[in-house]
């Protein structure tokens, strides 16, 4: 029995050691895919984890009081995919486009019954009539469906055995199909609106896998939109909700894994 285990060791041991010299060894090495990137244009498709939240600036009256934060963000988890079309410009420089469709559920809380202080109106905010918020007045989980159309330029560096680094950056347009944004109902009602038509950023790194058949790329990609999403509730309503925040921004990371 120990001489039977002794022979199997001995085999994996030179079967791994060929291998490894098979992969990395510089000379008489096979690189795979080796004229893939010398195409002016390819394509492809991806998947993706996000990681979603909002950066929200406070409206110093109706959205703090003392030190607290009256609105809160709880972010959420989803997924999405997407094609994958690229331009290659030069030896280390490729245009892609990169149309996805990603689903995101966020969660707003607004802890503002404190604004029932303000219902006598101010110098610059009309008096409106105070409300007993519910739970369900203070809770707001907001669904997305959006349309993400960023356009990326991406500089590699070279080839090192089958692998490839990068890094890229570049503009999205995204469009928020559930952003409620036509609406005529408001927080009252309980529907949270939101713009439709948004503009953002997006930094990201990874490193490209050779394969004999495809590229393998997984990446990690940050998104932040520029613009400001809030749409405002009714001039009736009372500042509980929007009138609470200032500015209301969505931001993802995204762990992306493209195949070419």
């Amino acid at each position: 029995m120990d001489k039977f285990l002794l022979r199997i060791l001995v085999l994996a041991s030179v079967n791994i050691a060929v291998f490894a010299d098979a992969q990395f060894r510089t000379r008489n090495r096979m690189d795979k895919l080796e004229d893939f990137d010398e195409q002016k244009f390819s394509w492809g498709f991806y998947l993706n984890g996000n990681r979603l939240d909002y950066r929200i600036v406070l409206n110093p009256r109706y959205g703090v009081e003392g030190n607290q934060n009256l609105v809160r963000s709880k972010e959420s988890y989803s997924f999405g995919a997407g094609l994958i079309g690229k331009w290659r410009l030069n030896d280390y420089l490729d245009l892609r486009l990169e149309p996805g469709l990603q689903f995101a559920q966020r969660q707003l809380t607004f802890n503002t019954q404190s604004n029932n202080q303000y219902a006598a109106g101010t110098l610059t905010n009309a008096p409106f009539a105070p409300i007993a918020l519910t739970d369900k007045d203070k809770v707001r989980d907001i669904k997305s469906t959006l349309v993400d159309i960023p356009v990326l330029l991406e500089l590699h560096g070279e080839r090192w055995y089958n692998s490839r680094p990068y890094i890229a950056a570049g503009v999205n347009y995204i469009v928020n199909l559930q952003s409620n944004s036509g609406s005529t109902d408001d927080n009252l009602q309980q529907v949270f609106r939101s713009t439709t038509h948004n503009f953002a950023w997006s930094a990201e790194m990874g490193i490209q896998f050779y394969f004999s058949k495809f590229k393998l790329t997984p990446a990690v990609r940050g998104t932040f939109i520029m613009n400001n999403e809030i749409v405002a509730d009714n001039a009736t309503t009372p500042p509980y909700w929007t009138a609470a925040m200032s500015t209301l921004q969505t931001r993802a990371v995204m762990f992306v894994l493209k195949f070419e």
